[in-house]
């Protein structure tokens, strides 16, 4: 494991119980940067609340990977084929999440965030659709 690696590692421990605890109080609501992914645990079948960046895409969601793709809440949806998200005071049903890049990934982001996205190195997106219910 390189040196930029275990640096994002320790980075993603420290948020994952520090820092999410804490964006969790504004993530999800009508004004906040912040969405709220809920997902089931692939081995536990717990439910969890994570705080992610995401952005409407075509007919669906798209969420920023800025810790890449190791991370349990990817991992769980993927082992799910669903979850839901909680953006902007809405909830909506995601189904077949699929692993897109940054070029088309990218323009869904307001400016400044794509450009922090650049700047850190994010490259891997997670595209899901949104589920149109009956």
């Amino acid at each position: 494991m390189g040196f930029r690696q275990a640096a994002i590692d320790r980075i993603r421990l420290v948020n994952k119980y520090a820092i999410n605890r804490l964006t969790m109080k504004i993530a999800g609501g009508s004004h906040s940067p912040f969405s709220i992914v809920r997902h089931t645990g692939r081995r536990t079948g717990r439910h969890y609340a994570t705080p992610v960046i995401v952005e409407p895409l075509g007919d669906g969601l798209v969420i920023a990977f800025t810790y890449g793709p190791e991370v349990d809440w990817y991992r769980n949806i993927i082992a799910g084929g669903e979850c839901a998200i909680q953006r902007r005071g809405r909830e909506y049903a995601c189904v077949r999440p699929e692993l897109i890049d940054g070029t088309t990934a990218l323009p869904a982001f307001p400016f400044l965030l794509r450009s922090i996205l650049r700047i850190i190195g994010t490259s891997q997106f997670l595209k899901l659709t949104v589920r149109k219910d009956p």
